[in-house]
């Protein structure tokens, strides 16, 4: 019982670790993809490609069809619309703040999922682990600090959407315990297909997009066909969303929330890594330094969690 619990645990922190560098990916393409295309326009065909490769592939694989079916319609109602509510904001200050300063916001999502597992959930959060999620927002802190432009009104954005998104997660805790992890992901795709293709009828012409921000024309500019060389790039953020939703999903459902959720950190060096690279933001001293206390803060979940669950060095005195 202890290994199996221990393997689960393992196999929930790889999933976690997974989903966020998929996760990474889809923020990078959707900041590249947001100074020509609406987001209801990147949302609609990535959920198209993400949908076909759930149910083409990973149903399949994960025991047919009927493992769609679920017993808590309004908790996926709930955890959609979350979900939904958590994209809009999270990828609209996306569209106008760099992009490690978004993601490092972003990481509130953590904290908020172990306050939210204790109160929701009745999970137990020890010392240590508050230990670790604490080093790890304060690495977000440095990140974020007053100087810095994510201080903006935008950077309000990508908070909200972290409060989104940690209430899907601690949902998928509970919904968990009864559906299988593809109906976690099938649900929120289903809405974000309805959505998206009721935004691109509604707006699609960009008639609302007139005198518009940066951040209003990212959700309401005109509908526009993509090129040969665009489509590989929004076929790409399908397949990471798709793998990336179901490796999230089931590490939630696999382990407990609070020692999930310091593991997405991850995503926070790589999206410094996808500034570099791709929009030649290097980062500063501050970045670098919040960034290895936030690495620091999912080795010592790690690192705490396997030795509380490690078997006693010495054999117990049986009774007699």
């Amino acid at each position: 019982m202890q290994t199996n619990g221990n393997q689960a645990k393992l196999i929930g922190i790889l999933a976690a670790t997974g989903g966020a560098a998929c996760f990474s990916i889809i923020d990078m393409l959707f900041k590249f993809l947001s100074t020509d295309f609406p987001l209801y326009e990147v949302v609609f065909i990535r959920t198209l490609v993400a949908l076909t490769l759930l149910l083409a592939v990973l149903t399949p694989l994960a025991g047919g069809y009927h493992t769609l079916r679920t017993r808590h319609p309004r908790l996926h109602l709930l955890r959609s619309l979350l979900v939904l509510g958590a994209n809009i904001t999270f990828f609209s200050g996306l569209a106008v703040l760099p992009l490690a300063d978004a993601v490092a916001i972003s990481f509130a999502t953590p904290l908020i999922v172990t306050l939210l597992s204790v109160v929701i959930l009745g999970e137990k959060v020890g010392p240590w682990r508050w230990s670790a999620v604490g080093l790890g927002f304060l690495g977000v802190v440095i990140i974020m600090r007053p100087a810095s432009t994510s201080f903006q009104w935008a950077s309000l954005l990508p908070f909200l959407g972290a409060c989104g998104y940690a209430g899907m997660h601690v949902l998928s805790r509970r919904i968990g315990k009864s559906d299988a992890t593809v109906a976690l992901s099938f649900y929120p795709l289903c809405g974000f297909l309805l959505i998206s293709t009721l935004a691109g009828l509604t707006f699609g012409d960009g008639h609302l997009a007139q005198g518009t921000s940066d951040v209003t024309g990212f959700l309401l500019r005109a509908w526009r066909w993509p090129e040969g060389g665009e489509w590989p790039l929004l076929i790409a953020a399908g397949l990471a969303g798709s793998v990336g939703g179901f490796l999230i999903s089931h590490a939630y459902k696999t382990a407990e929330a609070g020692l999930i959720a310091p593991f997405e950190y991850i995503a926070l060096p790589l999206a410094a890594l996808w500034g570099v690279l791709v929009f030649q933001d290097w980062p500063d001293p501050f970045v670098w330094g919040g960034g290895l206390l936030i690495i620091a803060a999912g080795l010592l979940s790690l690192w705490r969690e396997t030795l509380r669950n490690a078997p006693p060095s010495r054999p117990r005195p049986r009774n007699t």
